[in-house]
């Protein structure tokens, strides 16, 4: 007595055109977070727009389409990352850049140190913050996207937060009092 899985009914083509160019600046921001460079960002969602394209027939309308095009994304960064590992380039344009010395002047926090932090987080912790922080992705979105649980999704992105404020504002000193804890001077021998 085995009744069969309901059949998936697919958008019809100009209602999945609608939805992929209306989650297109979405899709960038949080490609441009994973990746850090502009143009491998911009790969990286076309790529993921065409994959969407290709398998449009298995989407379920009324299903959550966000969701959907965030996890295509997401596993095709990590596929690409993998096969990148195994190739080495040298590219002498980038090798000369990065060998240049930046100037050393700051005009307080600007964009490229958030940039910079981001790709200094573990990926989890770096993803959580893009899907909720940058995106306005919901917990349970999040959790779905990331296939883990909620609470795993709340932990990770208050870690995230600690870790990347640490790294933009630098480590705290020990000397310096905090506001949780009372001062020696306000605690009486006798209680």
């Amino acid at each position: 007595m085995n009744e069969p899985a309901p059949k998936t009914v697919p958008l019809d083509d100009k209602a999945f055109r609608d939805q992929l160019v209306a989650i297109i600046p979405s899709l960038r921001a949080f490609a441009r977070g994973l990746c850090g460079t502009r143009d491998m960002a911009d790969d990286m969602v076309q790529d993921a727009m065409t994959r969407a394209w290709a398998a449009r027939q298995s989407y379920a309308a009324g299903s959550n389409f966000r969701a959907w095009m965030f996890m295509i994304l997401r596993n095709h960064y990590y596929t690409t990352l993998r096969k990148n590992a195994r190739m080495v380039s040298w590219d002498p344009e980038v090798a000369e850049r990065v060998l240049v010395a930046g100037p050393t002047q700051q005009d307080g926090l600007n964009v490229q140190d958030v940039q910079k932090a981001l790709q200094k987080l573990p990926a989890e912790q770096r993803e959580v913050l893009l899907l909720i922080g940058a995106n306005g992705v919901s917990y349970e979105e999040a959790a779905d996207i990331m296939g883990c649980a909620i609470g795993t999704i709340k932990s990770r992105l208050a870690r995230g937060r600690v870790a990347l404020t640490a790294l933009i504002d630098g480590p705290a000193y020990k000397d310096e009092p905090s506001e949780k804890r009372p001062r020696p001077s306000a605690i009486s021998p006798t209680g």
